[in-house]
């Protein structure tokens, strides 16, 4: 387990601790415990309420939980008690297997990890004697619901603790909407309550993450928000302008290599990155999973290329377990250097040792996202963490657009840090109605109880509190339709069932999931599966392809197997990977022009930067961009929100109801079709609806099958369901009154 910095004779929560805890503690050398730990203990040993512990990465969440837990089970000896611990990713839960089963083990408590990876006779092992700690994930609990619903009761029967790790990757998503139902049907499964304990490094708004640990009783729930461990924080953000392939500057190349193929300018950082990073450990952020292969490869070449053992390793969640972990294991080593390219994968709390800086390429996701990278850095006492940032911005011309001249990249990135350092970011974003993961909980609760009726339903999904935004007509509705569909028939006396395709569907592995999985190619190379890619993007046989940071060439692609053979090869290109880009959130674009509008320096900026940010400023002085919110750029009209993507998205469908061709692109919408007279009078239209008459307007967007049951659901409901997640209708109403 990782050694917090201190536990001292005189701590009144050491003393709390079960006699075999604190000799532990000794044996580990700890001094004191930390504050998240002091303050956790007294609330959690006991077992008698809800608990959230938030603190930085590093900061010895696991242990504030698990020392007094542990302390709890050991009241009964031997152990007859259980905690259940749920994490969203199978590899945290095999780390916090390790960290907990040395400590574990000398105490006789079992601890089971549980996945799709862990052998059948050792789950069996747990039904026969359920005590101990269970480590599981979601979709992993859902199947126990499914396929051992009438044997839970004696499974549960001594749960003692709920933990929910990571508890920020949860709120507001598919999987947090039915990690609550679960919680509530494994209370269902006691017969009595069962204290929650959340923890999460990232937590915007306390009581958000309260009513979402239990809803409708977020009062009670004690909150440990530990501030301790106030980390000196270094950043630097390059600036790069945009240079082309060196191929399309020089066409008649002979022999172009890897590095001529992609822009002049992807070389620069990575050569930056490359000088900066050799020889210590980091992780390497770029935005996508292609330009995670791009980068790992470049990188790797130069290793080749200065006759240097690489140091420089994949990560995402396309490539296999295997790769993965071969990554993991070379940061985990401490013999050589060793910097990971990675996306959201290392993210969490995978313990991967401590790591020198974190590389942002481009702007992060989010600043919660920020915030909990860069927690992987400077762990070790007395270092700083350090953030290194590179934003590569385009060359302006007379045709340039407006993100190009506002240097909105570079400009979200700074917007970002100002927004880390305040100690801001992103609240989750709370208040969906999960109708799709509504249907997978009727089916699943049918399953669980071999029938139920409508009355139970409601009282265990909708009166707990669990999808509190249906109301009992839009619930009829949902049902009335499942039934249409055959996923749920009604017996003669009441008794909900499955239909003949809710039968087929719930009898399926891929059932236990509530988001939906790309189906995908796998990628195999002598045996060996490097990873898969999606089937959107098919490759053909010969094509060159750069996968797990090294270069392949496809020799077969076989269809029906849905696999790609591959061998080494010289050239390639990395494949095209779906993803969403990330949602920008309100607070971040009115940083992002407070910074436009102001002339204070920006010290975290190189030289560069300082020039394209002084570019950006003379644009915003020029176009009045103050004042200025609805002006002509070229053919389009642009109306500068300066407001986070879910109310531009709003807006850009509520002018789309009134002939008007707008886009989302950012910090402004654009309207490709009308005057700036005629943008002004749809945005007065609009502004006289009100958000009832607004959802009948936006009720006409199509295409919008966004989560894996949608196609289960009402046209109606489907359409509401989206809103409530994915716009902010009442904002886009607010912003059109105040800009017309």
């Amino acid at each position: 387990m990782n050694s917090p910095a201190s536990a001292s004779a005189d701590s009144r929560s050491f003393d709390l601790l079960h006699e075999k805890i604190r000799r532990w503690v000794w044996r580990e050398g700890w001094t004191e415990l930390r504050d998240a730990q002091e303050r956790a203990v007294p609330a959690l040993i006991n077992a008698d309420r809800d608990i959230i512990i938030a603190a930085a990465t590093a900061a010895g969440k696991t242990e504030a939980a698990f020392l007094p837990i542990l302390s709890n089970l050991l009241r009964d000896e031997p152990c007859t008690g259980s905690v259940l611990y749920i994490s969203p990713l199978k590899a945290l839960i095999n780390d916090q297997w390790s960290r907990l089963n040395d400590l574990c083990e000398e105490l006789e408590i079992p601890v089971i990890g549980w996945h799709g990876d862990v052998s059948a006779s050792r789950k069996q092992r747990f039904f026969k004697n359920p005590k101990g700690v269970l480590l599981i994930t979601p979709e992993s609990l859902e199947a126990m619901f499914v396929n051992r619903g009438s044997s839970l009761q004696a499974t549960f029967g001594a749960l003692r603790y709920i933990v929910v790790d990571e508890l920020h990757a949860f709120i507001g998503s598919e999987r947090g909407k039915q990690l609550q139902s679960l919680m509530h049907r494994v209370e269902r499964v006691c017969g009595r309550r069962v204290p929650r304990v959340g923890l999460s490094a990232t937590l915007g708004d306390m009581q958000l993450a309260a009513r979402f640990l239990r809803a409708g009783g977020e009062g009670a729930v004690e909150i440990v928000d530990s501030k301790s461990g106030g980390q000196e924080l270094k950043v630097l953000i390059k600036g790069f302008v945009l240079r082309p392939p060196r191929i399309e500057v020089e066409p008649d190349l002979e022999n172009p290599v890897l590095e001529d193929a992609v822009a002049g300018s992807t070389v620069d950082v990575a050569n930056q990155i490359y000088a900066s990073l050799r020889g210590s450990n980091n992780l390497i952020f770029p935005n996508s999973r292609r330009q995670v292969e791009t980068y790992a490869d470049l990188l790797r070449r130069a290793c080749e290329r200065d006759g240097y053992p690489n140091e420089f390793w994949p990560h995402h969640g396309s490539l296999s377990k295997e790769l993965r972990e071969d990554t993991e294991r070379a940061l985990k080593d401490g013999t050589r250097p060793a910097s990971a390219i990675c996306t959201t994968t290392l993210e969490l709390g995978i313990d991967i040792g401590a790591v020198k800086s974190i590389a942002q390429i481009g702007a992060p996701p989010s600043v919660a996202s920020l915030r909990q990278r860069l927690g992987r850095s400077g762990r070790r006492k007395g270092e700083p963490a350090i953030l290194r940032g590179y934003c590569v911005e385009s060359e302006l011309k007379a045709d340039s657009d407006f993100s190009d001249r506002i240097r909105e990249s570079l400009v979200q990135s700074v917007a970002m840090v100002n927004l880390l350092m305040r100690g801001w970011f992103e609240p989750p974003r709370v208040g969906g109605m999960h109708a799709s993961t509504l249907v997978q909980q009727i089916l699943s609760i049918i399953a669980e109880r071999c029938g139920c009726t409508a009355g139970e339903l409601w009282g265990c999904l909708i009166a707990s509190g669990t999808f509190e935004a249906i109301d009992k007509s839009t619930f009829t509705e949902v049902l009335q339709h499942l039934g249409k569909l055959d996923l749920i028939v009604q017996s003669s006396n009441g008794l909900l069932l499955h239909g003949g395709v809710g039968e087929k569907l719930v009898n399926h592995y891929e059932f236990y999931s509530a988001f939906t999985t790309d189906e995908e190619f796998r990628v195999v190379a002598g045996g060996r599966q490097l990873g898969s890619v999606p089937v959107a993007h098919p490759m053909t046989k010969g094509q060159g392809l750069i996968f797990g940071g090294r270069r392949w060439r496809v020799e077969e692609v076989d269809q029906e197997g849905k696999t790609i053979y591959v061998i080494s090869d010289k050239g390639g290109a990395p494949p095209q990977f779906d993803g969403n880009g990330a949602m920008v959130h309100d607070e971040v674009r009115r940083e992002m022009r407070r910074i436009l509008g102001s002339s204070e320096p920006i010290f975290l900026l190189d030289a560069r930067g300082q020039e394209l940010l002084h570019e950006a400023r003379r644009y915003y002085t020029d176009a009045s961009l103050t004042s200025t919110a609805i002006f002509q750029e070229g053919s389009s009209v642009l109306l500068a929100t300066w407001c986070g993507d879910w109310l531009n998205d709003a807006l850009v469908l509520l002018l789309r109801t009134n002939k008007l061709d707008a886009y989302n692109n950012g910090v402004a919408i654009s309207v490709s079709n009308g005057s700036v007279d005629r943008v002004v009078a749809v945005l007065r239209d609009v502004g006289r609806f009100d958000a009832e008459a607004a959802m009948e307007v936006v009720s006409e967007i199509e295409n919008i099958d966004r989560e894996k049951w949608d196609w289960a659901l009402p046209v109606s409901v489907k359409r509401t369901a989206f809103a409530s997640s994915h716009l902010d209708v009442e904002g886009a109403l607010s912003f059109a009154r105040h800009a017309s």
